[in-house]
């Protein structure tokens, strides 16, 4: 069926559940008026549906391939990529110093998810170069700003991420690509990097790669590693494309999804590379690229997630099979095809506002330069990513299943949904890694930024109970629990912490989703039945998540692998 945009979801969001209105009121974003930001989604929306939707089945049938040293995509994806330039897309909450519109991440993620969801193949290249654009904004020397941002601003060159290598993967102190001086500013970068999204394409004019690596002067592990900006043609005294540099793409993955996207193995050979940051501090760096990309690519599960459900919903009010309870014969009106649906909108919604709500945060972080902001965007950006993907690999589930055996089936597209989602919950930090950066690092503070973010669920939960009692005490009562779930975990020694961060980090996103739906059933009446799902059905699970998280590691060391493998 055809994509269709959900701008008016997108703007009862922005506006009743997440409060972008706070964000329109900072002189940095004050440009972000509700006219504005109902003009750029639907404007948006228009693209994804009428250009880039039906791209989306051509990338999955007809995979990027190397011919002879050179990346062909799949058809359709130049024109494509044209149309995302020439909107302004990529630069949106790029600074206007160097091009870009100055829009807050809040908007900027929505319009993301538009694209994700019609043709997420395709969205990967533009989320990549936002990413870099944000670290040479805050990280790169004036001289490379000038030259590289205004291009990758405006399309004309794609920005990549390049951190792994076969050995070393989230362990990527364990690196071995190498960088020497050539004394006259450059260095040389030798080594080769493995699972590089988009690492070439022939339709941009050059390819910006960002390269960790080690100086031969690096300490080990992480804190010795250095970043370098090494460009697929060094640019000539004009800036434009000059010599080709010393690399290539040695082959393409063969992948489960995303087939339009072309996953490189990058050869470096003494290419000459540019240092962004300072020596040996170039994870600092990245890690403004990878903190963008993980609420990117959160959203990307939001995105199939969204994508799936409507491909789902269509079926099953068009597929006659059984009678129902309701006389008619559709399985749309059958009680489990009814859940499923009702599952797969009501995780789409939380997730979306989560996403939301973390990049709200962000925009105020930086507009107002409030720590309590800042820490409020820490700590939903690791739920944000793995709450997001989970839901996008659990409501692709459903959709095949919702199909039942046409979901089996590949010419139905349900299947393409699940394949295409499943690499989000590893890429950008694996999920399970996620869930321990919230438990540790997002834990430092000693819990107060999750402290100060439950009490305003129980306070908003509080003064719901006069309207929607029922639902408000339950969302008062998850709260609370996870309060008390949050003073054990901090108190426990951080292998402890870490064997149970996954169930938190989902009870946590259950609670959240409880929240954002009361908060929706209170704006609007008409989606109070989906809030009642929501909180009745599955904030419940928040119950046995906490339980889970109490069990600590003992358990898990208490399976050997003598006993794993009895």
């Amino acid at each position: 069926m055809p994509y269709r945009a959900p701008v008016s979801e997108f703007r009862f969001v922005l506006d009743q559940v997440v409060g972008m209105d706070q964000v329109a009121a900072t002189d940095l974003f004050a440009e972000a008026t509700p006219e504005t930001v109902e003009a750029i989604l639907s404007e948006a929306g228009k693209l994804c549906e009428t250009v880039l939707a039906p791209l989306n089945r051509a990338g999955d049938l007809t995979p990027a391939k190397l011919e002879n040293g050179v990346v062909r995509t799949s058809p359709g994806f130049a024109e494509g990529y044209k149309a995302i330039t020439e909107g302004g897309w990529v630069g949106m909450a790029a600074s206007p110093d160097h091009g870009g519109m100055g829009l807050p991440m809040s908007l900027t993620t929505a319009v993301n998810e538009m694209i994700g969801s019609a043709c997420l193949s395709l969205q990967l290249n533009p989320l990549m170069t936002q990413g870099q654009i944000e670290a040479l904004e805050h990280h790169a020397s004036d001289a490379i700003k000038e030259l590289y941002i205004p291009k990758l601003i405006s399309g004309e060159w794609c920005g990549t991420m390049n951190l792994t290598e076969a050995g070393a993967g989230s362990d990527v102190g364990a690196l071995r690509t190498k960088a020497e001086r050539n004394g006259d500013g450059t260095y040389a970068v030798t080594g080769q990097k493995i699972f590089i999204t988009w690492g070439d394409n022939d339709f941009a004019g050059n390819i910006c790669h960002l390269v960790l690596a080690r100086l031969p002067d690096g300490a080990p592990g992480t804190r010795g590693i250095s970043l370098f900006m090494v460009p697929k043609f060094i640019p000539d005294e004009n800036g434009n494309p000059g010599k080709r540099n010393s690399l290539g793409v040695v082959s393409l993955e063969h992948k489960l999804g995303l087939h339009g996207s072309p996953t490189a193995v990058m050869q470096y050979d003494g290419a000459t590379g540019w240092l962004i940051g300072e020596e040996h501090k170039g994870m600092a760096a990245m890690f403004t690229m990878m903190n963008n990309a993980r609420l990117g690519v959160g959203m990307q599960g939001v995105s199939v997630a969204e994508a799936a459900f409507q491909h789902a919903l269509a079926y099953a009010m068009d597929r006659k099979q059984g009678k129902t309870p309701l006389g008619a014969t559709a399985i749309v009106d059958h009680a489990d095809v009814r859940r499923m649906l009702g599952q797969m909108k009501a995780e789409t919604f939380a997730a979306r506002a989560i996403a939301l709500a973390c990049a709200v945060a962000i925009d105020m972080g930086r507009a107002t330069g409030n720590a309590d902001w800042q820490a409020r965007a820490a700590l939903l950006t690791p739920i944000a990513k793995a709450y997001g993907t989970d839901i996008g690999n659990e409501v692709a589930y459903l959709g095949v299943q919702v199909h039942g055996g046409m979901g089996f089936i590949e010419e139905t597209g349900a299947a393409q949904f699940s394949r295409d989602a499943r690499v989000t919950a590893i890429y950008e930090g694996t999920n399970g890694i996620q869930a321990m950066d919230l438990v540790g690092r997002k834990m430092m503070d000693g819990g107060t930024a999750a402290y100060r973010l439950l009490q305003e669920i129980e306070d908003h939960a509080s003064e719901a109970r006069a309207s929607l009692a029922d639902l408000a005490g339950d969302v008062w009562a998850a709260a609370e629990a996870l309060r008390e779930a949050t003073e054990w975990l901090v108190a426990q020694e951080a292998n402890d912490r870490n064997a149970g961060a996954v169930p938190y980090l989902r009870a946590f996103a259950r609670v959240l989703g409880g929240h954002y739906h009361l908060k929706a059933a209170l704006a609007d009446a008409s989606r109070q039945p989906l809030a009642a799902f929501a909180i009745k059905r599955l904030l419940p699970e928040h119950t046995a998540l906490i339980a889970q998280m109490r069990e600590g590691a003992a358990g898990l060391y208490a399976l050997t692998p003598e006993a794993l493998a009895s």
